[in-house]
């Protein structure tokens, strides 16, 4: 194999990447932003006069493909910090009640036996709910299995206070509309393979530390070649393959045995791709953050319901809040989404009413939508073209919008290019096997 191409730093094409560096491969990579990391980086921000991230996110024990990652870049020992076991806290706000689940480690659920591991005033066949999700998924791929609310009861105590919360954090899509097969995947993946694989897990120190800055000195440190602030105009094919990369400040000619692996935004891809298939539907995210030092103590992360609020982050220098499935909060102004968040903090945390520094983030394409049929919408790593790929946590990974399915598009991108090759040339590529 020559050269391979990706063009998308985000954490799908860096995971491309990564792969393809692993394996001896030459890698450049190109990025339209000036910095690496997508929708997964962290910044300055002078409002608050700290370093954040574009997003808050919550990874679990049982997310391999991204622990693998971290562990082949050399990623620092503390770049994602949670508790020893598997334990959830969460308050409800109205009734000012509070909780910790707490699954045991094995796959055998004997947990939900237990009144005090479990949601309050839940019995534990009440946690058969879910088996409707996995016996409708049971055989079918995603966008084939019709919607949650076909396959389970979306009601009561139980649903409000952990399915809901825990589904609609998943799949940024309200889970009664959202596509069966993903939500089967979450949960054989997370809850159904025991609490050794949902220790919550948050990068603490930023996204960047954690992810994207070591990716970058791992490929620098084996060649590969970085450039920013290249911006993707287009594709020139010739004969069923990419002949030429067209850049905002110039074109980049391939050579025939070289590669492109495309891992860009589905609405960018469509362009540079027409006709490409890909979901056309998204959903948002706001995410508010809180110049105050938490509380010794606090939670890590503290689930909330019957609140605007969803999920508390307490990072070593702010609060950060995520409320998923957000798209009836982006015409709220900003000032008014911080106070009404940050009284709810004041109210969880027992602090002072007065308001600081703060600072609202509204993603307004943050996810596809995850509905049978946007999920029926993504497309395969493979494309019409042999030497071109995609990634990106839009394709089809059998898994919503997450890290650990950008992560997992990556390899696979890689992996489909590297056999490519291997078709063409006749003779394994290193590391290939």
């Amino acid at each position: 194999m020559g050269t391979v191409h990706v063009v998308g730093a985000g954490l799908a094409g860096l995971s491309a990447a990564v792969a393809l560096a692993e394996s001896g491969v030459r890698v450049v990579l190109h990025e339209a932003a000036k910095q690496a990391g997508g929708r997964c980086r962290s910044y300055y921000d002078p409002a608050l006069g700290l370093t954040i991230d574009n997003g808050n996110h919550l990874l679990l024990s049982g997310n391999a493909d991204a622990l693998g990652f971290l562990r082949t870049i050399g990623a620092p020992a503390d770049a994602l910090t949670g508790p020893d076991t598997a334990e959830f806290d969460f308050a409800d706000l109205k009734t000012g009640e509070r909780w910790r689940l707490r699954p045991n480690a094995g796959r055998l659920p004997w947990w939900v036996m237990s009144p005090a591991r479990r949601v309050p005033g839940t019995r534990a066949r009440d946690y058969l709910a879910p088996l409707g999700i996995l016996r409708a998924a049971s055989g079918k791929a995603e966008g084939a299995g019709g919607t949650i609310g076909a396959h389970m009861a979306c009601e009561g105590p139980l649903y409000r206070r952990l399915w809901h919360p825990v589904l609609l954090a998943a799949l940024n899509t309200e889970p009664r509309d959202s596509d069966v097969g993903l939500a089967a995947r979450i949960l054989r993946e997370t809850l159904g393979a025991g609490g050794k694989a949902c220790r919550p897990l948050v990068a603490v120190e930023g996204l960047s530390y954690a992810f994207v800055d070591p990716a970058i000195r791992y490929l620098t440190a084996r060649g590969s070649e970085i450039r920013l602030g290249r911006r993707l105009r287009g594709l020139e094919t010739v004969d069923g393959r990419v002949g030429q990369l067209v850049f905002a400040d110039g074109a980049e000619s391939l050579g025939p045995e070289d590669g492109v692996v495309l891992a860009l935004p589905p609405w960018v891809a469509r362009e540079v791709l027409p006709g490409l298939l890909a979901p056309t539907e998204f959903r948002s995210i706001v995410n508010a953050h809180f110049a105050l030092a938490p509380k010794p103590g606090s939670p890590l992360v503290l689930g909330v319901v019957n609140s605007l609020t969803e999920w508390l982050f307490a990072y070593p220098d702010r609060y950060s809040v995520t409320i998923s499935g957000a798209d009836r909060l982006l015409d709220v102004s900003r000032e008014d989404l911080a106070r009404q968040i940050w009284a709810e903090i004041a109210q969880l945390c027992n602090l002072a009413p007065d308001l600081p520094s703060w600072q609202i983030v509204k993603e307004k394409r943050a996810t596809f939508a995850a509905t049978p049929a946007e999920a029926a919408r993504r497309s395969g790593a493979e494309t019409a073209y042999e030497n071109l790929v995609l990634a990106g946590d839009w394709t089809a990974t059998g898994l919503p919008s997450t890290i650990e399915g950008a992560i997992r598009s990556g390899q696979t991108a890689a992996r489909s290019l590297r056999a490519a090759s291997v078709v063409r040339s006749g003779t394994p590529a290193r590391g290939a096997a």
